[in-house]
């Protein structure tokens, strides 16, 4: 009987393929591991600095955690919706699954901009996030809203905050 191993070396020699040595893989795992840890370190760091987990929760203090959003935060403390509704309210959609996707592409997407500096200033509703607004304004004043609205489609209808730009942040 042929030792699988030296069969193994032979056709290995023969066609001067090399196997991959349990040194190469395991510097290949030694590797892969360090790596993943740095990304999940510097990941945890981020999220810790940038304050993350108040992104989970509705208190609208979390939206001035970044400077360019004071102003908004300012805005909104001295409206009359401070009292009756949050920045979740109007900015997300108010199921659990669309509300966290929302937030989490919105803050990719912020966390993104503002690391790099590209962002608008003053900073501007994107079009995903006008429809969830215009969407929350219906939803909470579907009474007036049904009374004066007549188009019959979508879209043409009036966008609320073409009426009422400065409803929500007094600009």
């Amino acid at each position: 009987m042929i030792d699988e191993r030296s069969a193994a070396g032979e056709i290995c020699r023969m066609t001067k393929t090399p196997f991959p040595r349990r040194s190469a893989i395991l510097g290949l795992g030694i590797a892969s591991a360090l790596l993943g840890g740095a990304a999940l370190g510097i990941g945890l760091y981020t999220f810790v600095y940038a304050r993350g987990a108040s992104y989970l929760t509705d208190d609208p203090a979390a939206c001035a955690n970044c400077h360019v959003m004071f102003e908004q935060y300012d805005a909104w403390r001295k409206s009359s919706h401070h009292a009756v509704a949050v920045c979740n309210d109007c900015h997300t959609p108010h199921n659990l699954v669309g509300k966290y996707y929302t937030k989490g592409r919105n803050g990719y997407h912020h966390s993104l901009a503002f690391t790099t500096g590209r962002f608008h200033d003053p900073i501007r509703i994107a079009e995903f996030n006008r429809r969830i607004v215009e969407d929350s304004c219906r939803r909470c004043h579907g009474d007036i809203v049904d009374a004066i609205d007549t188009a019959p489609d979508s879209a043409d209808r009036l966008s609320c905050a073409q009426c009422h730009p400065s409803v929500g942040h007094l600009h």
